[in-house]
């Protein structure tokens, strides 16, 4: 597997955990979803300058497949243990930076729709401690 894979790949899972506390409290309100796209265009757009096989900035695959996990009505539960998954095999990816900006993010997610409620508090507390565990 070559790089812009990988980078396709990563952004791909990025997306499920920011959907995974989008839907925490099994709804995944428009406030959330505008709060994706401009902090998608604000900050992420800055991580790297990798493209697709059309050009599009790699990055863009967070709102995609963010939106295709709405129209399945993918669970919290299997995206956030698929990006489990995928961090724990790839933790090369997640520099400090890196994971500082998925909290960050995933903080004005949970943020942007009446406050931050128990079932997101929940996941962003499980999410920063896998994100200090030492990985073998």
């Amino acid at each position: 597997m070559n790089a812009k894979n990988l980078n396709i790949t990563f952004y791909q899972n990025i997306a499920k955990i920011f959907y995974a506390v989008a839907k925490a409290d099994n709804i995944v309100a428009p406030e959330e979803l505008k709060v994706l796209k401009k902090v998608v265009k604000e900050n992420w757009l800055q991580v790297d300058e990798t493209f697709d096989v059309f050009g599009t900035d790699t990055v863009y695959q967070i709102e995609i497949v963010f939106d295709w996990l709405f129209s399945k009505n993918a669970t919290s539960e299997d995206c956030y243990n698929d990006f489990i998954e995928y961090y724990q095999n790839h933790s090369y990816f997640f520099t400090p930076d890196i994971k500082a900006l998925i909290i960050e993010t995933s903080g004005k997610i949970a943020s942007s729709f009446s406050q931050k409620n128990k079932s997101e508090l929940v996941l962003l507390a499980k999410l920063s401690v896998e994100f200090n565990k030492e990985i073998a």
